[in-house]
């Protein structure tokens, strides 16, 4: 619900900020931006947060929230490119939406399905074998194959492998693997994962030499952050403060995920993934500027906003 929320609010305000300042970029790639935008990378926060003693029920709702909505954000920002693939709407207003339904319903619960359904056999596999190096083998099958044959499918693989990995990560942790293949498959994923990240952020240095920043793209992609950083407030604080009717929440929540939402590698995926046009250029200028902030900015003070929480609060 929150990506989806922060996708409307932030491609919306996106939108008309752009017309006021003279640039135009259709709504669906302002929705597109904002699709992109939406999903958060917590890796580096819960670090900081952890340092200062945030309490652990604010990192499960980070990392929770991390979770799904980068398979979320990955769904709508297809189901948004698809349709401008599509002509957006050729067949009017009721065809469109029933269009956009029927294909955000096969990505997302085709996902979470097929995602179950995967995440079960690599279970078993598990479970009648104890040897680790088998057993990572098994989970790096389970991934790659996993993604490669969801995307065969039409249905949305990060979903698949959120749904999978949070399986394996509890059933099959407790049930199919011993000690041993735990610490063995942990430190496996862990390389994988700074590896992945090195690759990732090679390539957006490597992208940053060609994009030109003149002085009205770094106005715009200036104007961009306090835009995101607005939809992320409304995002999180508008089911929070609902949620509240029959959950106690931490007063100091609200504030900590928006500013503990961080921006990273997946949105700079999403936007180098487009295709090659004005509205890529413009779209990845937005992107590496609110990036850029999230990281720099956010990222560095995010222990300053959390040490200023009151000792007892935490305790």
């Amino acid at each position: 619900l929150g990506v989806i929320m922060s996708t409307f609010i932030v491609g919306t305000l996106t939108y008309y900020a752009l017309q006021i300042v003279g640039i135009h970029l259709s709504y669906l790639y302002a929705l597109l931006f904002g699709a992109l935008i939406s999903p958060t990378d917590p890796i580096a926060v819960l670090s900081i947060l952890r340092k200062v003693g945030v309490p652990k029920g604010i990192e499960t709702l980070i990392t929770g929230e991390s979770l799904f909505n980068d398979g979320v954000g990955v769904v709508v920002f297809s189901v948004i490119l698809t349709l401008l693939g599509a002509g957006h709407g050729a067949e009017g207003e009721s065809g469109g939406a029933m269009a956009v339904a029927q294909l955000f319903a096969q990505e997302a619960i085709g996902g979470i399905i097929f995602g179950m359904a995967i995440g079960l056999i690599a279970y078993y596999l598990l479970k009648s074998i104890d040897e680790y190096s088998v057993e990572i083998l098994i989970t790096l099958s389970l991934v790659t194959g996993g993604y490669a044959l969801a995307s065969h499918l039409h249905t949305s693989g990060p979903l698949a492998m959120v749904v999978a990995g949070i399986f394996i990560g509890n059933q099959g942790r407790l049930f199919a693997m011993s000690e041993r293949t735990r610490e063995h498959i942990d430190t496996f994923w862990e390389v994988v994962d700074e590896i992945l990240n090195m690759i990732l952020f090679v390539l957006i240095g490597l992208e940053v030499i060609i994009v030109n920043f003149d002085s009205k793209s770094l106005i715009i992609a200036i104007l961009a952050i306090p835009l995101v950083l607005l939809g992320r407030f409304i995002s999180v604080s508008l089911p929070i403060s609902l949620m509240r009717l029959r959950k106690t929440f931490l007063p100091y929540t609200i504030r900590m995920m928006v500013w503990g939402g961080l921006r990273g590698g997946i949105s700079i995926a999403l936007a180098l993934s487009l295709p090659a046009g004005e509205e890529r250029d413009l779209i990845i200028k937005l992107t590496y500027a609110v990036v850029v902030f999230s990281i720099l900015v956010q990222g560095l003070t995010i222990g300053k906003v959390a040490a200023k929480i009151p000792t007892e609060r935490i305790e």
